[in-house]
Parts: structure tokens; sequence; C-alpha cells
């Protein structure tokens, strides 16, 4: 019987102190570690920060 491996959620929310529009995912990043997250990324049309981490 194979091991049962758990996915682990990620949950996001836009960066509060991310200005302009999201063009570098890693600067992005960057300003969401200091909001205390452990990542981020640009998404959608209008190019916003997201902030992520792990979900419990």
């Amino acid at each position: 019987m194979a091991p049962m491996v758990a996915e682990a959620r990620v949950c996001e929310t836009p960066s509060h102190n991310f200005k302009g529009p999201c063009f570098s995912g890693t600067n992005c990043a960057n300003v969401c570690k200091t909001e205390s997250f452990h990542g981020g990324h640009c998404r959608g049309f209008r190019r916003r920060c997201f902030c992520t981490k792990h979900c419990v």
C-alpha cells in the first residue's frame, strides 16, 4: 500500500505594502516576507502582488 501524502493548502491575500503594478515575482515575495508571509507572486489582469502562506 502506498503511503498517503497530505498536500498543504496555500492561502493568499493581497499585499498591503506593495505599491504599483507587480512585474517581478521576486520583488513581490520580498515585500511579502516583510509582512510575515512565506512568499508572494504577481497575478491577475491588474498585476497585483499577492502574499502566500501555508493554511493551517
